[in-house]
């Protein structure tokens, strides 16, 4: 059974989102067999969105671990679009590129993206990137401030608290079942949410 993330958003209002993503492990059994002989254990990439008002999960999409977040940035404004308004994302140093500066600023959403500190303030073909790197290498304090860069710690508590309620492991063997878990388990998620509120 294909599962769908319903969030139930107010497609009426502008929504910030912030976005992440966190590592799960593919299976908890074996631990001390991993952990003996030293093998590799590997893991699957949960890549999520946030809305960070009620903390509810917008857009998931899973990957394999060698999947940079930077690369996951687009997919996941674009599922969330699809459902509200979107009006700024908030993402931490590895959405830092030209071209989710310059995606974002196309599509007229606001990017609150923490740029490296040894960043350049040539524009290299991308305006919003130079105003963002200028911005936050004058005051980073104020830039915080300013674009409520502290919002992503909402989803840090989406993720703690999905991983608390349904573990740090994924059960599901095949791939296509790994990903409908995930999917399942950011459903209930904002399910659990809505039922609070």
């Amino acid at each position: 059974m294909k599962v769908e993330v319903d969030p139930s958003v107010d497609r009426t209002k502008d929504v910030t989102i912030a976005v992440d993503s966190t590592g799960i492990k593919v299976s908890n059994r074996g631990e001390w067999i991993r952990q003996k002989w030293a093998v590799k254990r590997g893991f699957v990439k949960f890549h999520v969105a946030v809305h960070v008002r009620p903390g509810k999960m917008l857009s998931v999409k899973v990957t394999n671990e060698k999947v940079w977040d930077e690369k996951m940035l687009k997919p996941l404004v674009q599922q969330a679009a699809s459902r509200a308004s979107i009006k700024a994302v908030i993402g931490d140093g590895a959405y830092d590129s030209t071209t989710n500066f310059g995606y974002l600023h196309d599509k007229g959403i606001e990017p609150v993206i923490n740029v490296r500190r040894n960043s350049s303030h040539h524009a290299m073909g991308c305006m919003p990137r130079k105003m963002a790197v200028e911005e936050q290498l004058r005051d980073y304090d104020r830039w915080r401030k300013r674009h409520r860069y502290k919002k992503r710690w909402m989803f840090e508590s989406a993720i703690s608290s999905s991983k608390r309620a349904f573990g740090e492991h994924v059960t599901s063997l095949k791939w296509k079942y790994m990903v409908n878990e995930f999917f399942l388990k950011a459903s209930l998620y904002n399910m659990f949410l809505s039922a609070r509120a």
